[in-house]
């Protein structure tokens, strides 16, 4: 058995045991026919881990605090799923300048007071970024979570995330790549 396969039987079996923040119980799995619609919406394909834990374990309901977001469809409680989120953020980007949405980062999990846990589909690794625009900079908006998503998700499993209450919230690094993702520095 492959690490990602280990790593997905014990999302599964936590998936299974506890619901996260707002949802009662676990949606099923997406199909292949609404991933690959998904996709298409994008413009690009999400990381092999993340697809594996639309189509096998449940579409959002899962992971740390509000749980993953449904992949197309808003869950009940109105929270945005993640392509329309992603696709409305690149567009409010576009008509404001000074808070673009860089290419590629998926948001996938909504921490509250407007933060997200992000995937960047472009990185090889699918480095996980926290989006905490609350200091009010989106030059200092973006940090490194994890550096791949399979590491994100064994914090989770393993109850060592900085979100759990007994862990300390660590110091995360800048993302470098936001501005080369999104363009040049803007002016003042």
């Amino acid at each position: 058995m492959t690490a990602h396969e280990q790593l997905l039987t014990r999302v599964e079996a936590k998936a299974r045991d506890t619901r996260p923040y707002g949802w009662t119980s676990l949606p099923a799995p997406v199909d292949t026919a609404t991933l690959a619609r998904a996709e298409a919406a994008l413009g690009f394909r999400l990381p092999p881990l993340l697809a594996q834990l639309y189509l096998r374990v449940g579409d959002g309901g899962f992971g740390p605090e509000y749980g993953l977001l449904p992949l197309l469809d808003s869950p009940p409680a109105g929270e945005p799923a993640a392509v329309p989120h992603y696709l409305s953020q690149r567009e409010s980007g576009r008509r404001d300048p000074e808070w673009p949405w860089p290419e590629g980062v998926l948001p996938i999990s909504h921490w509250g007071c407007a933060m997200y846990a992000c995937v960047d589909c472009r990185a090889p690794e699918a480095t996980v970024l926290l989006f905490e625009p609350n200091p009010g900079d989106p030059d200092h908006a973006w940090f490194v979570d994890a550096p791949s998503l399979a590491d994100w998700l064994h914090t989770w499993v393993d109850g060592t995330g900085w979100y759990e209450e007994m862990n300390e919230e660590p110091e995360m690094a800048p993302w470098p790549d936001f501005r080369i993702r999104t363009g040049p520095a803007r002016t003042s």
